[in-house]
C-alpha cells in the first residue's frame, strides 16, 4: 500500500459531479494539495465507478470508502469491482465496508437483525478473494473492533471523541490502521459554526449505533435530543480560528490514529465539493 499520509479528506459520494472532468479536476486538486488519501462516504454503490475515476485521474493517491453499506451491497459485485480496482491501480484502494444502520436496512426490506454477525459473514464469505489488508470496517464498539482486528487491516470509526481513538488503538493493537473521522468547520462564529454543525449532525442523533456509543464517552440523554446540545456539538465539530482546527485534528492523532479523514463543512448549504475548504485546511495542515 502507498503511505496513506497523517492527513485525508472525507467527503460524501453524492456530493461528487457527475461529470467526469469535474471528478478528476477535483481529485488532482487534493493530490496536489498534500492529502494522503480521499475517503468515499455515504454509501458509495459496490460497482465502485466513483473511487476508479478518481484513481484513474491521480497518481499517488489513496482511494477508500467509508463505507460500502452490506445492506445496500450485492457482495459478488462488490468483490468483482474490488479485483477490477486492484488490477488497475494496485496497492491504492482500500474497501472499507460496513453494518450500516437500522432505518437503511429496514426501507431495503431488511430485518436488522444481529448486524455484526452479518458483517463478519459478508467479510469473511462475499470478500474472501479481497486481501485482509486491502479491506477495513466501520467500527465503534468493541466487538466491532475485534472483529476489524481478526479480519481486515483496521477500523474506520467515525463521528467519535479523541478518547475514543485512544480505545481503538488498545482495542486494535499496534499493528492495525485507525482512520478517524473528524468534522471541520473553519470558522470563528459560536453560532454559525453550531447551524452549520447541526445542519450535518441532525441524521446521527436519530441513529442509535452511534448515539449509543457516545454516552459511553461523556454524552446524556439531554445532549443527544433534538438537534443536540451545543456540547455535542462542540465535542463532534471540531471548529475556531487555525490553531484551534489543528489542534482538534491532531487531537486524534495524538490518541493513536494512523490519519484523521477530514469532513470540511461549508458555510454554503448546497451539495457540492467544499474545494475552498479543502484549500484553507491545507494551509493548515501542511
Amino acid at each position: 500500500m502507498n503511505d496513506i499520509g497523517r492527513y485525508g479528506i472525507w467527503v460524501p459520494a453524492r456530493l461528487w459531479p457527475a461529470n467526469a472532468g469535474e471528478v478528476a479536476a477535483a481529485a488532482q486538486e487534493l493530490e496536489s494539495l498534500g492529502y494522503g488519501t480521499i475517503w468515499l462516504g455515504s454509501s458509495p454503490p459496490d460497482d465502485l465507478e466513483l473511487p476508479e475515476a478518481v484513481l484513474a485521474a491521480t497518481s499517488r493517491l489513496t482511494v477508500g470508502t467509508s463505507i460500502v453499506d452490506i445492506w445496500r451491497s450485492n457482495g459478488a459485485r462488490l468483490a468483482a469491482s474490488h479485483m477490477r480496482i486492484r488490477r488497475h491501480f494496485p496497492g491504492r484502494f482500500f474497501l472499507g465496508v460496513g453494518s450500516g444502520h437500522a432505518p437503511a436496512a429496514e426501507a431495503l426490506g431488511q430485518m436488522y437483525v444481529r448486524p455484526l454477525s452479518r458483517l463478519r459473514d459478508f467479510v469473511s464469505d462475499k470478500l474472501h478473494e479481497v486481501p485482509q489488508e486491502e479491506r477495513l470496517i466501520a467500527a465503534l464498539g468493541p466487538r466491532a473492533l475485534d472483529a476489524a482486528r481478526e479480519l481486515t487491516a483496521g477500523a474506520l470509526p467515525y463521528l467519535m471523541p479523541p478518547a475514543h481513538t485512544a480505545d481503538s488503538r488498545t482495542a486494535l493493537g499496534p499493528d492495525r490502521l485507525l482512520v478517524v473521522e473528524q468534522k471541520v468547520f473553519m470558522g470563528t462564529d459560536p453560532a454559525q459554526a453550531r447551524e452549520v454543525a447541526r445542519r450535518r449532525l441532525r441524521s446521527y442523533l436519530a441513529l442509535p449505533n452511534y448515539t449509543n456509543a457516545l454516552k459511553k464517552y461523556g454524552m446524556s440523554d439531554s445532549d443527544l435530543t433534538g438537534d443536540g446540545s451545543d456540547r455535542f456539538v462542540d465535542s463532534a465539530v471540531v471548529w475556531g480560528d487555525d490553531q484551534a482546527v489543528r489542534a482538534g485534528i491532531d487531537a486524534h492523532l495524538a490518541a493513536g490514529a494512523d490519519q484523521v479523514a477530514i469532513q470540511a463543512l461549508s458555510a454554503d448549504p448546497t451539495d457540492q465539493l467544499p474545494r475552498d475548504e479543502w484549500r484553507r485546511l491545507a494551509s493548515i495542515l501542511f
